[in-house]
This record gives C-alpha cells, structure tokens and sequence, in this order.
C-alpha cells in the first residue's frame, strides 16, 4: 500500500536513501519521512561536522499542532522549531516519533550542527574581558563564525603595511623621498606624474595608530571575507576598493597636493562587503562607558556617518571622501556578488536567512 504524502497529500511515496538512510520521499513535492531514528542516523552519517548528531539535543520550542497527518499512524503532526535561535519547522508525531521534513527545510536540517556551532559564536555576550579590550584600544570586537580557511592574504597584507611602515620609520631621512615617490598626491597623477603611487598609498601609513587601526579592521573583516570568495578574488577585491578610494579622494579635490597613505579606503571597501553578507555577526560600540553589540548595519551606518559628516566640516587630516568611495565600492561589489557567494557558501547563505534569530 502506497503511503500518502503528509505535505501535498499525494501517494508518490516512494522509497529512497537518504544519508545511507532507508526512506520514504515524495516525488512529488520532495519531502521525506523519517522512521524513528532515522533522522538522527542520517544526520550522523552526513559531512555535518558532527558524527553523534541527536535532534531532540537541540530541539527549539513547540509551535502547536500542524495540518499533517502521520504516513503510518495517522495522527496529526506538531509543529517544532528546528533550534531556538533557528526557525526552520519540522513535523514531529508523538505517537511513533517520526519526523517530516518539507524539501525546502532539508539542507538545513542536514547542516543543523554546523548552524548550532555558528549560533554558538554568534550569540556569546559582552563581559567584562570585551569591555576593558574595547575600553582601552577602542576598538571594536568582533562576533561571527569562524573561517574554515586559513586567511593568507589577510596575513600578508597585513605583514607586508607593517613591514613597509617599521622600514620607513627607520629611514628618518628617506621619509621626504619616499613620501614623494610611493605616496598619492592628487596634483600629481592628474598630471600623469607618480602614477605608481595609486598601488603604494595603500600600503603605507602616517603613524603606528593609523597602522595598528586599520590592520586591526583588515584582521577583523578580512579573514570571513577571503574565507568567502577565496584568496586571490579577495586580493583583487581589496585593491579595486583602494582604487575606488583613491578616485573619490581625487575627485573630491584633484589640485590637492597633500598626500594621501593608508590602507583605510580599501578596507572601508571590506565594510560594505561585510555588511552585506554577514549581517547576523556583531561588532561591539563603546557609548562612553557602555558596550553594546550591534549589527554590522548599524555599527558602519555609525561610522559612515562620522566620515560624511568629517568630509562636510573638512579639517583633521582625514581623506574622508576615500572612506567613502571605497565603501560605495565594496557595497557595490558586495550586491554584485551576493548571489554567486552564497551559492558557493551554502552555511553562509543559512546564517543570512531570516530563520536565524541571533542575540544583541
């Protein structure tokens, strides 16, 4: 006797594997019926993370009685959170403990152990250690999944502005000539002259706390994003933003002969990628004494604001208007891409559903 479908009420039940698990799928609308047990042995033997993977462990809260029916015993089905702080709804019977999964719920469910571990990262809370870290370096810190991937370029980059600031501090002598032959003066490349200088800003910095902030953020962002798009699309990625940033600062002032060093409009460009696809992390805000986790939304609509309202007043010595342009750049490379990085980052693309309930 066929069974009858509990989602589309069809008898296309057919039997299937799932995970090395015998099944019961319906061809017609892609769901599958768990056996008791069945689903935790499909679980434990999928590429998970997690080799004694128990459903029940993690189970999120009971969301009522639903509109299907159990496929052997005919009793109505219950509704549950797949986790707390995930909302993906399974079917649950109480009589024989089977479990239905629509087609649309079933990656989730397989990479359930992977999204606790995430949720795990996400959801820690400020103590007192994060406060005195932000209190005293003001800086922000950081909440989101762990990269799987060592970050190479990250490191590099990171080693190659250190490297290249501590030789030019020990050159007191050299600065005027190495200013004038690596940094980017606005006069200059409109001329046609020091065109290098569109590469070698970016890797250059005026002090050790114009160094120590932006290699700070480039660790802080940069290792999720080479993470996503991997080593060598994240390298082109990062100097397109500083690109973007120098044109913004030319364009703002193209007689301008002050130079201009630093990392800090590439990495403006990493802000508008990160906020686009990790939009569930957080980033601590110190107001004045009180450290709050914010969404990278509203942490970079904060400090967007801070440099617009710098490029209005003018003065500090900041090239504001290059936050701005390799910001504008990186959301733009950000919406771009969007799809095509969470198509190659199933896990990323879940942590991004609305489903996920992370707390701030």
């Amino acid at each position: 006797m066929n069974l009858k479908c509990p989602g589309c009420a069809s008898d296309e039940m057919r039997v299937s594997f799932f995970h090395g698990q015998e099944v019961d799928s319906c061809t017609a609308c892609g769901g599958i019926w768990f056996d008791s047990g069945e689903l935790n042995a499909a679980l434990s033997a999928a590429d998970n993370g997690n080799d004694s993977v128990g459903i029940e462990n993690s189970l999120g809260c009971y969301k009522g009685p639903s509109q299907k029916s159990c496929v052997h015993c005919d009793e109505v089905l219950h509704h549950y959170h797949l986790m707390d702080d995930f909302h993906v709804e399974i079917d649950i019977c109480h009589s024989c403990t089977g479990v239905w999964i629509d087609e649309h719920e079933r990656e989730k469910v397989v990479q359930s152990p992977q999204i606790h571990a995430a949720l795990e990262e996400l959801n820690k809370k400020v103590n007192l250690k994060t406060w005195l870290f932000q209190f005293l370096m003001q800086m922000p810190m950081e909440y989101n999944l762990k990269p799987k991937s060592t970050p190479w370029v990250t490191y590099t980059l990171i080693a190659i502005n250190t490297f290249i600031f501590i030789a030019t501090v020990l050159q007191p002598n050299a600065t005027e000539w190495i200013y004038d032959t690596f940094a980017l003066k606005p006069v200059d490349l409109v001329q046609g002259q020091h065109v290098t200088g569109l590469v070698s800003h970016m890797f250059m910095h005026g002090g050790w706390m114009h160094l120590i902030g932006n290699m700070y953020f480039l660790y802080v962002v940069g290792d999720n994003l080479e993470d996503a798009l991997g080593h060598s699309r994240f390298l082109t990625m990062y100097l397109i933003c500083g690109f973007a940033a120098a044109a913004g600062h030319i364009i703002s002032d193209p007689s301008s002969s002050i130079y201009m060093v630093g990392a800090s409009g590439a990495i403006a460009g990493l802000f508008g990628m990160y906020l686009l696809w990790f939009r569930h992390a957080s980033l601590t805000f110190m107001f004045i004494i009180y450290q709050k986790k914010l969404s990278p939304m509203a942490f970079f609509a904060i400090w967007l604001l801070m440099n617009l309202a710098g490029a209005y007043f003018g003065g500090g010595g900041v090239a504001y208007w290059a936050h701005i342009g390799g910001f504008v750049a990186g959301l733009s490379i950000g919406l771009v891409l969007k799809k095509q990085v969470m198509r190659d980052n199933p896990i990323l693309s879940m942590l991004n559903s609305d489903e996920l309930k992370v707390a701030r």
